[in-house]
């Protein structure tokens, strides 16, 4: 965690007003957009006179208007007249309209001055990575699971690993409660899907059987309606199914269509490979950030708070895209977890602050370092990275934000380069 001291100042208010003809012009080019749209009675739509207007919805509509349509030229001076880079969104605040001027002031965050003390010889360690026979062994038979055949059980009883497609509904004090009906649902048994009891009642079962199955919802069950309660299953079994196991034969390696992998020794080679090579990646994620953690040790700054909140907004959006594509939205997931925003936004503050606090550190070794990248080296990136997701280049720079993007990230990929060979 980096240490506070000394407050910092980083914050700056700059006022900017727009006045005389400029304002003027504004205030009458809004005149002119809205009384398109303005009927009033007496006049044609689109041709009351200013001071009618005026008396039926007031100056303070076109001044609001106006405000909008001149804002972006005042920020624009701010930044010019105080030679200030925001790290984050300004502040905006009107502080003052009237018929002659409109008054701006913006809170701009600049970034904060970081020192760091040491980054050298921190002596932290990457872990070795072993592939064990046990993980290989694991994986083999998860293959032969998942290419394994399922075929209708014509005779005997329903088993533990069979598949039992049943009929169920369930019952509360002989009332049927939402959401305990299924027909012709799929339950491998053994799965421990259900709730505690079920699947162990209905070994035994026959084709065509029907059984009542009591059961007690766990306490922690989120449905209050049904947490901690005894309840009845109507089940009617319309089929077993058991599962096949496959052999590692020449079938399995045709079905597999695994690039020379043509027999259980060359299989286990390849598994082994992958295993290992998905081994290393974490453990290289976590040598880097077990690195980043070390040096941030090592750093004094004064993060605005403002950064913190801009990072967390990040998060939340990268967020609520991950629960979309489970086909969750982010009112629904509050919902199901009885959570709020505000919830979710403090539970990502801590990461938003680390995030934050090292890419400033990342960047002051840059500087302490530095570090450059030429045009000529981001563009010849850029080609190659475009090649690799077969885009084609101006699409790949659009998507990544600009070739400004692929520099700073070169040039962050140096100092993360620099610190590993510096703190072997």
């Amino acid at each position: 965690m980096a240490k506070k001291e000394e407050k910092i100042e980083n914050k700056k208010e700059i006022i900017i007003k727009i006045e005389g003809n400029e304002w003027k012009e504004a205030v009458d080019a809004a005149f002119e957009a809205k009384r398109k749209d303005v009927t009033v009675s007496g006049f044609r739509k689109g041709k009351v006179p200013r001071n009618i207007y005026e008396k039926n919805f007031g100056k303070e509509s076109l001044w609001m208007t106006a405000v909008d349509s001149v804002v972006q030229i005042a920020y624009e001076r701010a930044l010019d007249s105080s030679k200030l880079i925001p790290v984050v969104q300004p502040k905006l605040d009107v502080t003052a309209v009237t018929d002659d001027f409109v008054e701006f002031k913006f809170t701009i965050v600049t970034k904060p001055e970081v020192k760091v003390k040491k980054y050298k010889g921190l002596k932290v360690k990457k872990e070795k990575v072993e592939v064990t026979q046990e993980e290989i062994d694991r994986e083999m038979k998860n293959i032969l699971e998942k290419y394994g055949e399922v075929r209708v059980k014509e005779d005997g009883k329903l088993e533990n690993g069979n598949i039992a497609v049943i009929d169920f509904e369930g019952f509360k004090d002989g009332v049927a409660f939402d959401g305990g009906k299924a027909e012709n649902y799929e339950l491998e048994i053994g799965s421990n899907t259900f709730i505690p009891g079920f699947e162990e009642q209905l070994i035994g079962m026959k084709s065509h059987d029907e059984r009542d199955i009591n059961v007690t919802f766990p306490e922690e069950y989120p449905s209050e309606e049904l947490k901690g309660a005894k309840v009845v299953f109507k089940v009617k079994l319309h089929e077993i199914k058991e599962k096949i196991e496959r052999d590692f034969d020449a079938e399995l390696f045709e079905d597999l269509a695994m690039e020379g992998v043509n027999s259980k020794e060359e299989l286990e080679k390849e598994l082994k490979a992958n295993i290992e090579a998905q081994k290393e990646m974490d453990a290289e994620n976590r040598y880097v950030d077990s690195l980043l953690d070390a040096v941030a040790k090592n750093v004094e700054v004064d993060i605005p708070e403002e950064m913190v909140e801009e990072e967390v907004d990040r998060l939340l959006g990268r967020y609520s895209q991950q629960l979309q594509m489970q086909g969750v939205s982010l009112d629904l997931y509050y919902q199901l977890t009885k959570t709020t925003e505000a919830d979710l936004r403090n539970q990502l503050e801590k990461e938003a602050y680390k995030n934050v606090l090292y890419r400033l550190m990342l960047e002051e070794i840059a500087k302490m370092e530095k570090i450059e990248i030429s045009e000529a080296e981001a563009d010849k990136q850029a080609e190659e990275l475009a090649k690799k997701y077969n885009m084609p280049k101006e699409e790949f720079l659009k998507n990544f934000g600009g070739i400004e993007m692929i520099s700073y990230d070169m040039e962050i990929r140096k100092v993360v380069d620099i610190l590993k060979e510096e703190n072997k």
